[in-house]
C-alpha cells in the first residue's frame, strides 16, 4: 500500500479532503475503519425491509452551501437532490404552526405582522448568503474575502437567540427562529448563540433544506467515486490505532476527533498541542429514534405532512428552557426533538404506505437513560395516536452513537461544544487550526473549521494546507511533489497491504 497520502476516516470531511489532494495531483489512499463509507451520512434499513432510513445527517442546507462542493458536480457521480413543498415547520399549541420556505416572500406573507421584520433582517443574508458562506466557511485566522458582509452578520450574530427573537413580536416567528438556532446544542441565552440560526434560516431562503435522493449515503458516495476517477483508492475495514500503522507518506489527513488524533499521533504529538486535544470540550448528546410509521405521521396541522422538517420544542422561552437543561446535564420533561421526514421529498424511502419518519431529542452529554417515550411523547403533542401508526421502531442512545461513529463522543454529533470561544479557535488556538505540530499530519474533522455539517469543508482547508507545505496549489496540474516522504521511525518494516 503506496500512496503519496492518506487519509484516516472517510466521513465527508475525510473524503473531500482527499479529493482536494488528488486534484493537485497526489496519489491518496483512504483508510476507513468501519465497513462502509460515509460516517454520519450513512444510510440502510434499520425497521423494515425496504425503508431506507439516515443513519445520522439528514437535511443538508449546508452541503448545497458548502463553496468546495459546489464545484466538484457531484451531480455527475449520481447526486440529486429532493425538495419537500415546506422545508421546515414548527407546531404550537392552539392549532398554530410557524412554517419556513425556501421562497422568502412566501415565508414572509405568513408571519403575517412579523412578516416585513423578517424581510427586513434575511433579505440582505439571503442575497449575498454565497459570498457570506464563503467567508463563514474559512478559518478564523485566514480573514475574510467580503470583510464588510462579514462584519454586519457578526454584529447580527453577536448577540443571544433570545435576544434576536425580541425583533418578533408573535409567538409563530419567534419559536422558528429559536428552533432553527437551537440546531447549535448550546443555551439559546448564550453570546453569539444567533449565529446559527441567521446562517441556517438564510441557507433555508438561499438553497432550501434539501435531502439527498437514494440516502444521505449519496452524498459521500458521490465524493467517493469522484476520489476514483482522480485514481484514489479507499480501504474500508482498515483501522489506524498509530501512526505507526502508516507506510511512509507525503502527508497524513486524520478525520479524528482531537483525543482519537493524540492517540493516534502517541509521543510524536507536541505536548501544548496534546493539551490542547485532551482538553477539547464536547457538547450535548442526540438521542434517536428511527420509525416506520403506516401512512405516515397523522399531523393535526396538515402543513406538517408536507414538511421536511419538523421542529417539537414550543414557544421560544420553552426551547430556551430545554436547551438550558441539557447543558446543565439534566434530562427535560419536554425536550427539543427534531423530526425529518426525508420521504416527502424522496419517495422511493418509502414501501407502498409505510413510510421512514427520522427523530432525535436534544440530551445531555453521555446521557445513559431511555428517550424514546419522551420523543414519542413530544410528536404525539402534535400528533394524536401517532403510536398506532408505528410498526417498527429503533432507538440509538448517546452511547449507540458513539458506537456507531466514534467521532460522536458521548453522542455529541457535532464533535465539539460550541461555546464562544471554542468556535472561534476549535480545535486549539493557532495559525493553522489543521497543523497538529507533526510535520506532514493535519486534523480535517469537524473539531476543525468551519465545524458540524455535511460541507465537507474541514477536510477541504485541511489539505489546503498540507499542499501549502508542499508547494502544491489545490489547482495544480497533476504532478509529483518534490518533497520527500515522511516515514515513523518507529515503524514496522514494510507496508501493510
Amino acid at each position: 500500500m503506496n500512496a503519496d497520502a492518506f487519509v484516516v476516516g472517510a466521513g465527508p470531511n475525510g473524503l473531500a479532503g482527499a479529493v482536494t489532494l488528488a486534484q493537485a495531483g497526489l496519489t491518496v489512499t483512504v483508510l476507513e475503519a468501519a465497513d462502509t463509507i460515509g460516517g454520519g451520512t450513512r444510510s440502510g434499513e434499520l425497521t423494515v425491509p425496504g425503508l431506507l432510513h439516515d443513519h445520522c445527517a439528514a437535511v443538508h442546507p449546508m452541503a448545497l452551501a458548502s463553496p468546495y462542493l459546489r464545484t466538484l458536480d457531484l451531480e455527475r457521480h449520481g447526486l440529486r437532490w429532493g425538495y419537500a413543498a415546506t422545508d421546515l415547520a414548527h407546531p404550537l399549541d392552539g392549532g398554530r404552526t410557524a412554517v419556513l420556505h425556501r421562497d422568502l416572500a412566501v415565508t414572509v406573507r405568513n408571519l403575517g405582522a412579523d412578516g416585513p421584520a423578517w424581510q427586513r433582517l434575511f433579505a440582505p443574508l439571503t442575497t449575498r448568503f454565497d459570498a457570506l458562506a464563503d467567508d463563514l466557511m474559512r478559518p478564523l485566522a485566514r480573514g475574510p474575502r467580503h470583510p464588510v458582509l462579514t462584519g454586519k452578520f457578526a454584529l447580527l450574530a453577536a448577540p443571544s437567540a433570545l435576544r434576536t427573537v425580541r425583533r418578533w413580536q408573535t409567538e409563530a416567528a419567534r419559536a422558528l427562529f429559536a428552533g432553527t438556532a437551537a440546531h447549535a446544542m448550546r443555551p439559546l441565552t448564550g453570546t453569539a448563540g444567533s449565529a446559527i440560526g441567521l446562517m441556517l434560516t438564510a441557507a433555508a431562503h438561499r438553497h432550501g433544506w434539501p435531502v439527498a435522493r437514494g440516502g444521505s449515503r449519496a452524498i459521500t458516495d458521490a465524493l467517493a467515486a469522484r476520489l476514483i476517477e482522480l485514481g484514489g483508492t479507499i480501504e474500508t475495514r482498515s483501522p489506524v490505532h498509530s501512526l505507526r500503522d502508516l507506510p511512509p507518506a507525503r502527508t497524513v489527513l486524520l478525520d479524528l476527533t482531537p483525543r482519537a488524533a493524540a492517540a493516534v499521533c502517541g509521543a510524536r504529538l507536541p505536548a501544548p498541542v496534546r493539551r490542547a486535544y485532551t482538553r477539547y470540550r464536547h457538547g450535548p448528546a442526540a438521542y434517536k429514534i428511527d420509525l416506520a410509521v403506516e401512512g405516515g405521521i397523522p399531523w393535526s396541522a396538515e402543513v406538517c405532512r408536507s414538511a421536511g422538517t419538523v421542529h417539537l420544542g414550543g414557544t421560544a422561552e420553552q426551547i430556551a428552557d430545554a436547551e438550558q437543561a441539557v447543558a446543565s446535564g439534566r434530562m427535560p420533561r419536554r425536550p427539543f426533538v427534531l423530526v425529518c421526514q426525508q420521504y416527502v421529498a424522496d419517495p422511493a424511502r418509502s414501501v407502498g404506505d409505510t413510510h421512514p419518519v427520522w427523530a432525535y431529542a436534544h440530551v445531555p452529554h453521555g446521557y445513559d437513560g431511555d428517550a424514546t417515550d419522551a420523543i414519542l411523547d413530544r410528536i404525539e403533542q402534535y400528533a394524536p395516536k401517532v403510536r398506532d401508526h408505528v410498526i417498527a421502531l429503533t432507538a440509538r442512545s448517546p452511547t449507540d452513537l458513539e458506537a456507531y461513529n466514534p467521532n460522536y463522543i458521548g453522542g455529541d454529533i457535532l464533535t465539539g461544544a460550541n461555546s464562544p470561544a471554542q468556535t472561534a479557535f476549535r480545535p486549539r488556538l493557532a495559525s493553522d487550526p489543521y497543523a497538529t505540530g507533526i510535520p506532514g499530519i493535519y486534523l480535517c474533522s469537524a473539531a476543525t473549521p468551519p465545524g458540524a455539517g455535511v460541507h465537507g469543508m474541514c477536510g477541504h482547508h485541511a489539505a489546503r494546507s498540507a499542499l501549502r507545505k508542499l508547494g502544491l496549489a489545490p489547482w495544480a496540474a497533476a504532478r509529483r511533489p518534490r518533497h520527500p516522504y515522511i516515514s515513523w521511525p518507529t515503524a514496522a518494516a514494510g507496508p501493510r497491504s
